[in-house]
């Protein structure tokens, strides 16, 4: 049990790493000929391929495919709006009219989002330990994003509408891992991701088509694709796979802490490519972040006080 907690934490510490990386790669490519609505249409599309292909590995390992019932199609479909349509949609759209920082400083809300949520919904407990290292989690990640914002950041100006659909979209996916923790754990990642995007792909492509259709295809660079491959690849079919695999082992308060991987990533790479600079002001909100990680994870949850409580029990029967 231990080593798939151990395991489960490098997944999505993983994944925060490819999401930390895909932001700049993802943002230059959308510099380039790839438009904010186009590049979730080819996130969406090749995630579901790739799945799909995926899936269909089953059959040559001989394993056989998990027949998922219709009671169960339905609630992917709630997966796939709340996890996928609602949370990139809000995000590209806002981030489109918003200032890129307040978007970002609006994604910090994420984690105190899932556990107010993990709190009413699952009866998760609000300790000091998880409020502290949420705290100590946002204040590394604002001064991460206000220092890259002071030396030299974009001077776009912010626009309310742009910040509450970003922070829309971090209530999308609160709820994602709130309400849908049981169904992941139910069924295999594939199964769970190939029904995910698959409906994706029929909600949001009736919408983008037109967009496609327009992207003058001959004039984008070979740079500006393989980016775009990145963002599909590696962005979102590798990091869901290692979401989901974390999400079946920690609580939805903990995988949500891991957010804050991702400005201090964009932080580390700015510097080493002389993009940004790294001083100790950046040092010590990456210990704050790691520190409010470390307390998160753990934190006390609601089966670790029903045990204790057991414990206690048994030992007023035994005196």
């Amino acid at each position: 049990m231990k080593r798939d907690i151990i395991l489960a934490h490098l997944c999505i510490g993983c994944a925060g790493i490819i999401w930390g990386l895909m932001s700049p790669i993802g943002k230059d490519a959308m510099l380039h000929g790839i438009g904010g609505i186009d590049m979730v249409s080819f996130r969406v599309m090749g995630a579901c391929l790739c799945f799909w292909l995926a899936s269909l590995m089953f059959k040559v390992t001989g394993q056989k495919q998990e027949k998922v019932p219709t009671r169960d199609l339905l609630k992917f479909f709630l997966v796939a709006m709340f996890s996928v349509i609602c949370n990139q949609c809000c995000y590209t759209i806002g981030l489109s009219i918003t200032a890129p920082t307040n978007a970002s400083i609006m994604t910090t809300t994420m984690p105190i989002i899932t556990m107010i949520l993990a709190a009413i919904v699952l009866r998760e407990p609000i300790s000091s330990k998880k409020v502290l290292g949420i705290a100590l989690g946002v204040t590394g990640a604002l001064i991460l994003i206000l220092s890259s914002t002071s030396t030299g950041g974009s001077k776009a100006e912010g626009n309310i509408l742009g910040d509450l659909l970003v922070v829309g979209a971090q209530c999308s996916f609160a709820i994602y891992l709130t309400f849908f923790k049981h169904i992941v754990q139910r069924y295999h990642v594939v199964t769970v991701m190939k029904w995910t995007f698959t409906y994706a792909c029929l909600v949001i492509l009736p919408f983008s088509f037109r967009h496609l259709s327009a992207i003058p295809f001959a004039e984008i660079s070979t740079r500006t694709w393989l980016e775009t491959g990145f963002v599909v690849f590696f962005g979102t079919f590798l990091a869901y796979i290692l979401m989901i695999r974390a999400q079946k082992v920690l609580r939805p308060t903990v995988v949500s802490i891991y957010n804050y991987v991702q400005p201090t990533v964009a932080c580390l790479v700015s510097a080493i490519t002389g993009l940004g600079v790294f001083g100790w002001s950046q040092a010590i909100a990456i210990v704050l972040v790691f520190t409010g990680v470390y307390l998160v994870s753990i934190s006390k949850s609601r089966q670790d006080l029903k045990r204790e409580m057991k414990r206690s029990k048994r030992g007023v029967k035994k005196e």
